[in-house]
């Protein structure tokens, strides 16, 4: 069954369009991002409706794209997997209901995957011979997290932010020093250049004795220094800021992970991409005796491979599958 099973992932939860063609549970085939980056910039962030209409426009040449990628046709696909939440409500309608289409049409399961189980999952593509248990340090845009891993299909949230998520935070800053949407990027090499010790920002709960983030505090501290301080170096605000955010997702992440008793931290989401975050994770792993992976980049950020790669094992592994009256859940936690 597994030689010929053909998994289609679709990603449409936030402002990037995705496809992924999977064999089996591991075996990536096409892998297609197109990111709206330089559609939402002009506003300085996203837009629903905007990445709604694009989604719809641009899912449709991308699934075809894939398939003849993967040189296979609709004929060839035995599942479906398409993100269900979180996110945001518009764009996840556009891929739950073209991935629901095309499930039906064909007469083959369907799976609705938790956009965060699927960040998950890029550790599993990546690695496929290292199995769980593990801690997840999951960072991005809409969401900083720890998760305990006893499993695949198993986990227990340690921590989560009680405001803005880690990446959201930089996007923010990146915004008050006049950088385009999506910041991050840039920030980090902002960073490269500049003081970290700069200015005195704070860790926000790095001393707390649980294991949740807040980075809404310290996104008005750096908004209150450029008031005054107009003429700041941006390299220098954005070394400071990085080191804040570092210093509280290493401290957090390492000592959750003693804490739980794991020896490996598997860190994904968008913001693990950052170079600061893994050359500080990488040492501090290193010193406490804790192996920490990272994803490459490109299963870092929003994309279907790692939906797919979700779904596969829940049908396949666990017999799931979903029913094509699942509705979008904006607000689904893991």
């Amino acid at each position: 069954m597994m030689e010929d099973f053909y998994t289609l992932g679709i990603e449409t939860s936030c402002d990037e369009t995705a496809v992924a063609v999977l064999h089996g549970q591991t075996d990536l085939k096409v892998n297609l991002v197109y990111s709206q980056a330089k559609i939402h910039s002009r506003y300085g962030g996203v837009v629903p409706e905007v990445a709604s209409r694009d989604h719809l426009r641009k899912l449709p040449y991308l699934v075809k794209e894939a398939l003849e990628g993967a040189r296979i046709g609709f004929s060839d696909l035995k599942l479906v997997a398409a993100t269900f939440g979180p996110g945001l409500v518009g764009p996840l309608l556009v891929g739950l209901s073209y991935g629901k289409g095309i499930a039906f049409g064909r007469g083959i399961p369907f799976i609705g995957v938790n956009h965060l189980e699927g960040h998950l999952f890029a550790h599993r593509l990546a690695y496929p011979d290292d199995p769980p248990p593990f801690m997840g340090l999951l960072v991005s845009g809409g969401h900083t997290a720890l998760i305990k891993v006893v499993d695949y299909g198993s986990y227990q949230l340690v921590g989560t932010t009680i405001d803005d998520a880690a990446g959201e935070a930089l996007d923010k800053v990146g915004k008050m020093l006049g950088i385009d949407y999506p910041a991050g990027a840039e920030i980090d090499r902002l960073a490269a250049e500049g003081d970290p010790s700069a200015i005195d920002f704070p860790r926000p709960l790095i001393s707390s004795p649980g294991f949740d983030f807040s980075f809404a505090g310290l996104k008005t501290s750096v908004l209150y220094y450029l008031r005054k301080h107009p003429s700041a170096d941006p390299r220098d605000v954005s070394a400071s800021f990085l080191a804040s955010v570092v210093d509280v997702l290493a401290g957090k992440a390492i000592e959750a992970t003693r804490r739980h008793h794991l020896r490996k931290l598997v860190v994904v989401g968008g913001v693990a991409a950052n170079r600061h975050l893994r050359a500080r994770l990488a040492e501090d792993g290193k010193a406490r005796g804790i192996g920490v992976f990272f994803p490459p980049v490109r299963y870092c950020t929003d994309n279907a491979a790692m939906i797919a790669a979700c779904g596969a094992f829940r049908h396949l592994t666990l017999g799931e599958s979903s029913p094509l009256s699942l509705t979008a859940s904006p607000s689904l936690s893991i």
